[in-house]
Formats: C-alpha cells, structure tokens, sequence
C-alpha cells in the first residue's frame, strides 16, 4: 500500500514539475537567442513558452506570424471580429478537447502572449535541412485556415515543422508518449489501479460501472508492463 502511494506521489511530481510538451533539451538549449521581432526574417520558425507546452509558428514578414491553434469559437459563431481577437487559454482547451483548430495569422505580440521569443532553435535540434525561407512562408500561407486538431498527431509543432523542413513532426508529441509509457510499464501502475478500483467499488458498490474498469484497467496495465 505505501510503495503504491509512492508511485502516485511521483508520477503527480513528475506531471507537475515536468513540461510534457517542451522540446527535447540539449546543450543548445543554453546558447538559445531571444530577438524583438524587428530581428525576424520572413520563414523564420518562432517558439514561445507556455506553461505546459511550447507554441510554434512561423514568421511571415510585417510584424505577422502565422500558427496553429486550437479554439472552440469558429464553432459557436461566424463573428470574424470575434474569432480574430486573441486566443484566450479558456477558447484553446476548449479547442482542444473539441478537436477544432485553424492556422492564422495574428501579430507578434498575439502570437508571444506575454511570452520571449526563440527563432530557429529547432534547426539545432532536428538537425535537417530547412527549405529556402520564402518557400516556408508561402506553404505556411497556404495553410490559412480551418484544419483538425490532434494533441498528438496534428499541433502547431506539426505544421511548422512541415513548412520549413517539408515532414511534419513533433518532438513534445514524442517526449510525452515516452513518459506515458514509462508510467504503463511500470508495474506500480497495476498495483495502484487496483487499490482505487476496490475503493471505488466500497464507496459506490458492486456495479459494471464500477467492476469493469477494476478488472480491466489493470489487468491491461498489467500485460503491458
């Protein structure tokens, strides 16, 4: 019992003091360069940090950037005035669990949200041939619009990295499924699904609601581990 209460005080340490969807540190990471837009060339690839992720988008000259992301607003209205105001974090969770996004162009500042900014910090990185810079803008541009939304398979790292290296991938989307997967192998996580699973059923009683997930939630954890 306590070793299983250990392993939930650590994976709630790990989940909070980690940032699931940053990218992959490296010795680069200390030598990144923050600019004022005024510094931007047309194509560059801008991060910004979020308090759980790092948001991605590319410049396209005159002070504009185009990114993807998540929001909920073009499905309650057609109000272009709305929907063209900043993204607020209530609108992009809300886009996020609906699944609805769109790539659009906002200025800088929308795009930092209060935040400093990172150009071409994932050329060190990936370490891939960018595309000519004009050409990254132009595929960025082309893009505007409404597009699904995926946390995992389809996110604003997704499309910029596409538009300047020409294959979409996610290095937050990579890190957070090798965390997720050292929690399911960890034979704790069998042992732990257990214990709350017969609670649940001492406080709400012998039900399916209640005894299906106490059987197979860990017995899965258990064959994957």
């Amino acid at each position: 019992m306590f070793d299983s209460l250990t392993f939930l005080f650590e994976k709630v340490f790990l989940f909070t003091n980690l940032n699931l969807f940053c990218t992959i540190s490296t010795d680069g990471d200390k030598n990144a360069n923050y600019f004022d837009w005024s510094s931007f060339t047309r194509g560059d690839l801008l991060e910004v940090p979020r308090t759980l992720f790092i948001h991605f988008g590319i410049y396209l000259g005159d002070n504009k950037v185009a990114h993807l992301m998540p929001d909920i607003l073009p499905a309650l209205t057609n109000d272009e005035r709305q929907i063209h105001n900043v993204v607020t974090n209530k609108r992009l969770l809300l886009g996020v669990l609906s699944k609805i996004a769109s790539i659009r162009i906002d200025t800088v500042e929308d795009f930092a949200y209060g935040s400093n900014i990172i150009v071409n910090h994932m050329d060190n990185i990936l370490q891939k041939q960018q595309l000519p810079n004009e050409e990254i803008a132009r595929r960025a541009e082309k893009l505007v619009g409404a597009t699904p939304y995926s946390l995992l398979w389809n996110n604003c790292e997704h499309f910029v990295t596409y538009c300047r290296y020409g294959q979409p991938v996610s290095l937050q989307t990579d890190k957070f499924c090798d965390v997720l997967k050292r929690i399911i192998r960890d034979q704790r996580s069998f042992m732990l699904t257990a214990i709350l699973g017969m609670i649940s059923i001492l406080y709400l009683g012998l039900a399916p609601s209640t005894t299906l997930p106490t059987i197979l939630i860990p017995f899965t954890l258990w064959m994957a581990s």
